[in-house]
């Protein structure tokens, strides 16, 4: 009924708890693995899924190499990351809902549920979080972006399911820490872009929650002025969001993830802008010598 696509690299720590929420799913589970050196693939195997190895570029590349390259028939298309979980209820949901689906339906959207330090972030604007995870085969893709990446539909409408995906990594606060740093420099090459060709979230995909924040972080976030911005982002997270109520675990979180990691950003930009000016700089003073 449906196909679940995991892509993976050394996640031996978390790819056990996600597989084992997919068992009563009827769903064929398709791993695509890009070079991992723990027991990733042996414990992907040893549930039962097909595996593949693929070199990764970035999220959007590797998942619509799978979406288009990997033998999948059924009907409908799942993407799950292996740090995620489906609660039962879910399940029961999907095995309910996808046979009686009218063909004018093409994919269905899911909340978010995040847990850090194991605790759930409820506030700050962080639940739900609304995402587009299954889709009909053939007629989803996913966007050409370094972050921030979602499955945008050729056509057809969208539903939204009840209960939650559980999004709860098992690696550590270094590992989330590295994570998001290699995240910025993802995060920095999207913003500084210039797509001719618009944005086909904005343009073609109805579900609105996810329209509405990359508007937002378009036209408003990017607008601002560097620095100045992520305070400002942290203090509506944290302040007026409501993200005090997450606890100890919330504060961490809504900094690192609300403040550090947009100043991070920031100060990359700031890096390589400084770093252009310099080279504008000496090619100028380069020709000026030169014409001498």
């Amino acid at each position: 009924m449906i196909s679940v696509i995991i892509l993976t690299k050394n996640e031996s720590a978390n790819l056990p708890t996600c597989l084992f929420s997919l068992k009563k799913l009827q769903a064929k589970v398709y791993i695509v693995d890009s070079g991992s050196v723990d027991d990733t693939v042996a414990i992907a195997r040893e549930f039962g899924c097909e595996v593949y190895e693929h070199p990764f570029k970035n999220y959007a590349e590797q998942l619509n190499w799978a979406i288009t390259n990997l033998p999948i028939d059924t009907p409908w298309v799942m993407r799950l990351d292996a740090d995620e979980r489906l609660t039962p209820e879910l399940v029961t949901e999907i095995n309910t809902k996808l046979p009686k689906t009218s063909q004018k339906v093409s994919g269905y959207q899911l909340k978010r549920r995040v847990y850090f330090l194991g605790r759930w972030i409820k506030h700050g604007g962080y639940y739900p979080t609304w995402l587009l995870r299954i889709w009909r085969n053939g007629l989803g893709l996913c966007e050409q972006r370094w972050m921030d990446e979602h499955i945008v539909l050729s056509e057809g409408e969208i539903l939204s399911l009840q209960y939650d995906i559980i999004d709860e990594n098992k690696k550590g606060l270094t590992f989330w820490t590295d994570k998001h740093n290699h995240y910025a420099d993802r995060e920095v090459k999207d913003m500084l872009s210039q797509d001719s060709n618009g944005d086909p979230l904005l343009e073609k995909q109805s579900y609105s929650q996810a329209r509405q924040r990359r508007w937002l972080k378009k036209n408003l976030y990017g607008s601002s002025p560097l620095f100045f911005r992520a305070f400002i982002y942290f203090l509506l997270r944290y302040i007026f969001g409501l993200g005090f109520l997450d606890g100890k675990q919330g504060l961490i979180f809504h900094f690192l993830q609300g403040f550090w990691y947009r100043f991070l950003v920031d100060a990359k930009i700031y890096e390589l802008q400084k770093q252009q000016l310099t080279d504008m700089q000496a090619n100028k003073a380069k020709k000026i010598k030169t014409q001498v």
